[in-house]
């Protein structure tokens, strides 16, 4: 439960500057290239923390490192509001709320997922991910208010001080192994946690990549995973409230409707964890890429000054489908790599984000330069439909015979 709230946090706070574009735009001046090269920033270090926290949370205990990346958020969140140049957009909400939140990211999933489960670990996979829909949307909808009647100053504040208050909630229920509980893992035998991993969290996490990039599966992942991010967090999730503000829609309306994204994203994930459990994972990655490249070909035409009935149809079936990526893909990490799979999905998810970062970036700077987001919308849909044809490639590649315990794997008939 304290694992879910955590990472519901995370993905809120992650997702406040998508409400504060325009507010920073009108105060400042800055173009919303600038703008969204914070939050590009934001997303890479958002993924590119993962599997580093993976590796600290074997090192020093999963309730430290949580505990750590909550401060982080509530400084970097609360520190925003006496900047003045845009520099201080990207060390604030770039730099430390990025780091805080990659801390809690998806890595922190699959470290929790392998400790304290032994069975049915697809849908808990869903279950904890739905949080981060969760995230969105509790915090979406209460943030565009407050920013829109108090100001963005405000909604900062709010941000560092929810921070703030999950910190000691975590040291008091937070444990970092069932057997501290003098329990097994749901659906496995008790066993005794494993002797503190030696020093050196980031020589483990580089050595797990080491290893996985040897492979053809892990960069089919990792390219179908990158693509994933582009369409969701680094697109969708940053700039669908100024692309319908362009059309005349109230941001607190866009704002709710991305928060509708998270609602059914919750049943989405939980469902496809569900499925993950039952129905090959290179399959479902295929079907939930090619869904939503089609849907992206179709946006442009559905925005309007009102949230008419075509585009929540597509808010539907956007949100189901926004990270039920996730849990299959979780799956094949650790399929295709064993003890590893933890941080080497680390590492898939940094891709996710290297993708969202792009994306982030490239769509502001196309608004910027033709006044309209509909190249940004087009280049994504062919995307994705791209990382489906990518994860149906996985049914080609050799597997790996994963060894455990520790980090590493053998490539038994690997292809490079």
């Amino acid at each position: 439960m304290i694992a879910f709230v955590a990472l519901v946090g995370a993905a809120g706070f992650r997702a406040t500057p998508s409400v504060m574009l325009r507010p920073l735009h009108d105060e400042f001046g800055w173009s919303l290239g600038t703008i969204s090269a914070a939050v590009s920033v934001n997303l890479l270090l958002y993924g590119l923390t993962a599997p580093f926290a993976a590796a600290l949370m074997e090192r020093f205990g999963i309730r430290r490192v949580v505990m750590g990346a909550l401060l982080l958020v509530a400084a970097g969140s609360g520190l925003t509001v006496f900047m003045r140049q845009s520099w201080q957009l990207i060390l604030c909400w770039g730099v430390l709320v990025g780091l805080g939140t990659g801390s809690m990211a998806l890595g922190f999933v699959a470290v929790i997922t392998n400790r304290w489960f032994g069975k049915h670990r697809g849908l808990v996979t869903g279950v904890l991910t739905a949080g981060g829909a969760a995230g969105n949307l509790v915090f979406l909808p209460v943030l565009a208010t407050l920013t829109e009647h108090h100001g963005w100053r405000f909604a900062a504040l709010t941000v560092a001080g929810v921070a703030l208050l999950v910190v000691p909630l975590v040291w008091w229920k937070l444990r970092d192994h069932p057997a501290e509980l003098g329990i097994g893992p749901f659906g496995g035998e008790y066993e005794e946690p494993k002797p503190i991993a030696p020093a050196g969290a980031a020589r483990t996490a580089l050595r797990a990549l080491k290893q996985a990039a040897r492979t053809r599966p892990f960069w089919l992942l990792a390219g179908g995973f990158a693509i994933c991010g582009a369409t969701t967090n680094g697109l969708v999730g940053t700039h669908f409230i100024p692309a319908a503000h362009d059309h005349g829609m109230p941001e607190t309306t866009a704002a709710s409707l991305l928060a509708l994204v998270g609602l059914f994203d919750i049943a989405g994930t939980i469902v496809s964890g569900w499925l993950t459990d039952r129905v090959d994972s290179r399959v479902l990655l295929g079907v939930y890429y090619f869904g939503r490249g089609l849907s992206l070909l179709v946006l442009p035409s559905l925005f309007a000054a009102s949230a008419h009935p075509s585009m929540v149809v597509f808010i539907l079936f956007y949100g189901l489908d926004w990270v039920a990526t996730v849990p299959p893909t979780v799956t094949l990490c650790r399929e295709y790599f064993g003890a590893s799979g933890p941080v080497v999905f680390g590492w898939v998810f940094a891709s996710h984000q290297f993708g969202a970062a792009i994306a982030a970036s490239s769509a502001g700077l196309l608004r910027d330069q033709l006044g309209t987001y509909n190249a940004a919308w087009y280049g994504a849909g062919a995307l994705a439909i791209l990382a489906s044809l990518l994860s149906l490639m996985l049914f080609a590649g050799k597997r790996l015979k994963p060894i455990a315990p520790g980090i590493g794997l053998v490539t038994a008939g690997a292809e490079a």
